[in-house]
C-alpha cells in the first residue's frame, strides 16, 4: 500500500479490501447496547456530541482498537474521547462510576460485602 493510500482512508474504510465473509445476523441488542445508542441520541439532542463528531471519533481511535471492539464499544469509548476533549467529562469521574457500577452489580449478585 502506498503512502498516499494511507493520507486518504481513514481506519474503518475498509471497502474494496480483501477480507472474510461477513455474517449478517439480526439480533436483539443487549441492553447495555441499547443504553448506548439512546446515549448517542440524547447526545445529538443535547448538542453536545453530533453524529459527524461520533464517526470522527470512532475513526481517532485506530485501526488495531477498532478491529478489536465491538461496534457499540466504539461508540462508548470514542463518546467518552469528545467528552474527555470538551472538558465535560474527566478520566477520573468516570473511573468512579465504574467502580460504582462495579460494586453495584457485585451486590445485586451476592458478591458485596454487606
Amino acid at each position: 500500500m502506498g503512502s498516499e493510500i494511507l493520507v486518504k482512508k481513514l481506519p474503518n474504510d475498509i471497502g474494496g479490501e480483501t477480507a472474510g465473509t461477513i455474517e449478517r445476523v439480526e439480533h436483539e441488542l443487549l441492553p447495555w447496547e441499547k443504553r448506548c445508542h439512546a446515549l448517542a441520541d440524547v447526545l445529538d439532542f443535547h448538542k453536545i456530541i453530533n453524529t459527524e463528531e461520533k464517526r470522527r471519533g470512532v475513526e481517532a481511535l485506530g485501526s488495531e482498537i477498532i478491529g478489536r471492539l465491538s461496534y457499540y464499544e466504539r461508540w462508548i469509548v470514542a463518546f467518552a474521547n469528545i467528552l474527555y476533549q470538551k472538558g465535560i467529562l474527566t478520566p477520573g469521574e468516570v473511573a468512579n462510576r465504574v467502580q460504582d457500577v462495579e460494586r453495584r452489580w457485585s451486590e445485586a449478585s451476592g458478591g458485596g460485602n454487606g
